[in-house]
């Protein structure tokens, strides 16, 4: 039986450690996080999955840290696995597994390497993307490849959405792939980096509404953000609209003169953007409450107001 050590967090670190423990891999260790109280923790939990199954779990604050690679060392894995988890793993661990350290990440290597990168595709407005296990080296996301999965990114599709597919997608991969590694046949597929970009992290003041943008890239900043990430947002009349749900829709722009400009038709909120097009706002706040149309008309009128003015 092969023995692993597993680094692992999220949605993708649960299932994933689901399709070790269902192909009969030996998880000798389980490093993860520690949950922020302060992060919106919608996801499952990687240590509560290992412990049911019996797995020792460490969540150290630096995962190089010489401690953690003794004890990683003494266990002689045959692979260590990286699933979602946040930190990077450097020379001594990579070099820890006798048959090598292997990373899922979430899209289509060598495409949107780093930080974020469903919440990033979508902002690009690609039509898909997916998941990736890829052996690991010091510069990231740059290993081989040993297997990939796409899905789908639908016109409307938020970051929630799309990391779903994604999660199946990371199961999928390591469900068909796990059988050839183990058995030391697995095809190791280098990267052209030149193919793709290298994107970092991002922040919640990253979600400010830039009007200057035509409809289609509101929209899906609007959509790579949607909750349970912040949320985009802007100014009206020097209140804070958060907007969390939008959708283009036929037709021009109703107030041509004033690009770019909010307002209520048929009780339903909408922007006129800098392109000439419009998006319906479906989901939005106002001052950090939920609002409707009607609610906006009693809050700023029912003429059109250009989003960023003060009172």
């Amino acid at each position: 039986m092969s023995r692993c050590v597993v680094f692992a967090y999220h949605n993708v670190g649960y299932r994933c450690l689901s399709v070790l423990f269902d192909r009969g891999v030996e998880v000798s260790l389980v490093v993860t996080h520690e949950d922020d109280p302060g992060e919106n923790r919608w996801f499952e939990s990687v240590a509560e999955l290992a412990r049911l199954n019996g797995i020792p779990v460490i969540t150290p604050e630096d995962p190089n840290d010489p401690e953690v690679v003794a004890r990683v060392e003494a266990l002689r894995p045959d692979f260590i696995f990286s699933f979602y988890y946040r930190k990077m793993l450097k020379e001594d661990l990579l070099a820890a597994p006798s048959r090598g350290a292997l990373n899922m990440h979430g899209s289509l290597l060598p495409r949107y390497r780093g930080r974020v990168p469903v919440n990033w595709a979508i902002i690009k407005g690609e039509k898909e993307t997916g998941a990736s296990l890829h052996y690991m080296e010091l510069k990231p996301d740059a290993g081989d490849l040993v297997d990939q999965q796409a899905v789908p990114i639908l016109r409307d599709d938020t970051a929630l959405d799309v990391f779903r597919k994604v999660t199946w997608a990371a199961e999928l991969v390591l469900h068909r792939s796990l059988p050839p590694l183990l058995a030391g046949r697995a095809p190791r597929i280098s990267l052209d980096l030149k193919q793709g970009s290298y994107f970092g992290g991002r922040r919640p003041e990253d979600g400010r509404i830039d009007w200057s943008a035509p409809a289609g890239q509101i929209h899906n900043l609007i959509r790579a953000v949607a909750p349970p990430y912040p949320g985009t947002f802007t100014t009206v009349a020097g209140r804070t609209l958060r907007i969390f749900r939008s959708r283009l829709v036929e037709g021009a722009a109703r107030h041509p003169e004033e690009v770019p400009c909010l307002y209520v038709e048929d009780d339903c909120l909408y922007a006129d953007c800098i392109d000439g097009r419009r998006l319906q706002i479906l989901s939005f706040e106002i001052d950090s409450v939920a609002r409707s149309a009607a609610e906006f008309i009693a809050n700023f009128g029912t003429q059109a107001l250009k989003p960023g003015e003060q009172k």
